[in-house]
């Protein structure tokens, strides 16, 4: 199996933490040059220096922007990649805070959507050249198993996450020939800034405790676990590795069993 990244230069967004720095690791560690994105500059800075060289010429690097600057992301990554080309681009980005659909305002709605689908578009608007030169391209969302069964209490994330799944479907379809594939991957309770979010809402809303909340999440998760970021990263690196040259347009839900549809 072909897993080797060697030569390829992949640009992980959302990379200070959680799934996105464990994305950016697990890439470097299969050889791959990486630039890591986010907004936070000193936290990028110290990953770039640290993340794994498995060879002599690799490189990594980092970028800060931010997403919903969409004009001002499209140049940065357009400026990096015109010198650097992106072969492996990983869209990753926070998701909005939790809430019923019904008390979502429509600046909530338009606000995510554009930090999530506009932003994803514009970032592989700027990459594709380089994929396509290469013949080469792998383009993967970090999304949510909501877009096979919406969660309760997160409504403005189901609904935009949704329609960044049939976004990413369509491009498949679209750049296949080029050897370009767009996969999703779509993390269940995974152990990161955003589930600790989740639970403490929670607790605030209801009055239970912490762990009478992670109880009740875990109940209905076969494997009995939250999920550690590096085992989402895993999914990840396989599908821009060569091995995966012939998956694409899939969602892959990497959450221990806990969705129910197939």
């Amino acid at each position: 199996m072909k897993l080797d990244l060697t030569g390829k230069h992949a640009l992980v967004c959302g990379a200070s933490k959680g799934i996105g720095r464990a994305a950016a690791e697990a890439l470097a560690g299969l050889g791959a040059d990486v630039t890591v994105l986010a907004r936070d500059r000193d936290a990028l800075d110290a990953l770039a220096r640290t993340l794994p060289r498995t060879h002599g010429a690799q490189k990594h690097a980092w970028l800060s922007a931010d997403v919903s600057n969409i004009d001002g992301l499209r140049a940065a990554v357009e400026a990096m990649a015109a010198s650097h080309p992106v072969h492996i681009l990983v869209n990753n980005t926070a998701g909005p805070n939790p809430g019923a659909a019904i008390n979502a305002t429509g600046e909530q709605f338009l606000d995510t959507f554009q930090r999530h689908l506009l932003a994803n578009h514009a970032l592989v608007q700027a990459t594709v050249g380089g994929m396509k030169a290469a013949g080469y391209g792998r383009i993967v969302n970090v999304i949510s198993t909501s877009v096979k069964e919406p969660i309760k209490n997160l409504g403005v994330s189901n609904t935009i996450r949704g329609a960044v799944a049939s976004w990413a479907k369509t491009l498949a379809g679209e750049l296949a020939a080029q050897g370009i594939t767009v996969n999703n991957v779509l993390p269940g309770f995974t152990r990161t800034q955003r589930l600790e979010q989740i639970i403490e809402e929670r607790v605030a809303a209801t009055g239970k405790t912490r762990a009478e909340i992670e109880a009740g999440m875990l109940a209905s998760v076969p494997a009995a676990r939250f999920a550690e970021a590096h085992e989402v990263a895993a999914a990840i690196a396989f599908l821009a590795s060569p091995a995966a040259g012939y998956i694409n347009g899939i969602n892959v839900p990497v959450d221990g069993g806990r969705t129910q549809s197939l």
